[in-house]
């Protein structure tokens, strides 16, 4: 499948209940989202809705038609539960 008509990415997701990193092959041109779909991640994990769910590459925030590249590494994040500021104020009083 290898060839210069894909590419080797990852999709990765940290939970509450688990972690996943699943390396895909996919085509050129493929978006962010079908790479998720493609993963499995969704089927793994019903919390993530990406109508909610942020997603980045390496980080950075990307809309989920964006054009995967190789050796892109799509992240998914999960809502914060606290506000950082407030959780480093009650440690720091």
């Amino acid at each position: 499948m290898a060839g210069s008509d894909y590419l080797k990415i990852a999709v990765a997701y940290v939970g509450t209940q688990g972690q996943a990193l699943r390396p895909l092959e996919v085509r050129r041109g493929t978006s962010v989202q079908a790479a998720i779909e493609q993963s499995g991640i969704l089927a793994q994990f019903p919390e993530i809705d990406l109508k909610v769910n942020r997603v980045g590459i390496f980080g950075k925030l990307v809309s989920l038609d964006q054009a995967v590249d190789e050796g892109d590494r799509i992240e998914i994040y999960r809502p914060l539960i606290a506000d950082p500021k407030t959780v480093r104020k009650r440690r720091n009083p």
